[in-house]
């Protein structure tokens, strides 16, 4: 069958509008270790929040992301923003083994706290925060940004969710990143404090795979991690691939890795293939090779044809506004705390259980 144009059941939805105004929902940004701590503000501040306050230790890093946001105000220490009994919410990306400590003490403060992923990077920690929200009511969410900050992800997850392509048999998700190696800060190179590959990048693809699947329980089959070439650094692992099987019988591959080459338009080429029992889904998220220096195409074939649906600048990233109105309102509809541990458990188990390869040399 040919390629057809889109049918209005497979276009984006209205993109979602700001759903506060004003200082109705402040929250501050501290431990700026991590280049999301941009995005995370930024899809808050599009959502209607103010950013109140901002913290790191690093002056230059405060600078940075201040001339981002230039009527934030310069927080003396974390406590000036824990004390302040008008920001909500903690928004952070700490240094990885950081995140889960940094968490507990954001939420027995009475803050709800916004975590970059990897949000832990032990069992331990995972059972800390798993007590911590329970005793204070607080949340603790993931900025899994390779879906809810993604908008070929977000309409994929509204598709799937009408039955586009009916019940999901499997997921494969590739997420290639560039190392940009001397640009890297010294954690990023220690095991201990990174997590381990599947830990850290792999996290994206685990909670895409929960959400997609519709999983309840996951069994982690296989995992592989190897340093294929930096022998410099003996503790980064460059490559990583795990592959799980869900209690409704949908399964999973995941392959992360820092070979993204010099000669590509984009950080990396992410893209996820989902199969369902009715047609599948190919997301082209960040560019598409040698044809569109866009990214954020969908491209699905189903009984009717063959059809892309680029969605740049059409979906927007509701879950921003969906978590405010979950911390004012007390509700779970951006994303659940359950599923967001849930995730994050995952990578620690696949994490655990990789078998580490030879390297190539």
């Amino acid at each position: 069958m040919p390629y057809c144009p889109t049918p209005p059941d497979l276009a984006p939805r209205e993109k979602p509008q700001p759903v506060v105004n004003g200082d109705d929902f402040v929250f501050a940004a501290t431990h700026l270790e991590h280049g999301h701590i941009y995005g995370q503000c930024e899809g808050l501040v599009a959502a209607g929040a103010q950013l109140k306050w901002i913290y790191d230790p690093d002056p230059q890093k405060v600078a940075a992301l201040h001339a981002k946001h230039p009527t934030a105000r310069v927080a003396r220490s974390l406590d000036e923003i824990l004390d302040d009994p008008a920001v909500r919410l903690v928004a952070a990306a700490a240094v990885p083994c950081d995140r889960g400590p940094l968490g507990c003490r954001v939420m027995q403060a009475g803050k709800d706290y916004f975590c970059d992923k990897t949000p832990f990077t032990t069992l331990d920690q995972l059972a800390e925060a798993r007590r911590v929200t329970a005793a204070t009511g607080r949340k603790y969410m993931v900025y899994y940004s390779e879906r809810i900050h993604n908008e070929a992800a977000m309409h994929a997850t509204d598709l799937i969710a009408q039955g586009a392509i009916g019940k999901v048999l499997q997921v494969i998700g590739l997420g290639p990143h560039r190392l940009g190696k001397a640009s890297r800060p010294a954690w990023f190179f220690q095991k201990e404090k990174y997590g381990g590959i599947l830990c850290d990048i792999g996290s994206h693809q685990f909670e895409q795979f929960l959400t997609w699947s519709g999983a309840r329980t996951v069994e982690v089959t296989h995992a592989a991690v190897a340093n294929h070439g930096n022998p410099d650094t003996p503790e980064l692992e460059d490559y990583g691939e795990a592959s799980l099987l869900a209690d409704n019988g949908a399964t999973n591959f995941v392959r992360v890795d820092w070979f993204t080459p010099d000669g590509l338009g984009i950080w990396g080429d992410g893209r996820n293939f989902i199969l369902g029992t009715r047609g599948y889904i190919e997301l082209r998220k960040y560019i598409d090779v040698a044809r569109d220096p866009l990214g954020n195409h969908v491209y699905l074939v189903d009984e009717r044809g063959e059809h892309h649906i680029p969605v740049d600048g059409q979906v927007g990233y509701r879950f921003f506004g969906e978590l405010i109105l979950d911390c004012l309102n007390r509700t779970e509809h951006a994303m659940t705390q359950q599923h967001a541990f849930h995730a994050a458990e995952l990578c620690l188990r696949a994490q655990a259980a990789a078998r580490r390869l030879p390297p190539r040399g």
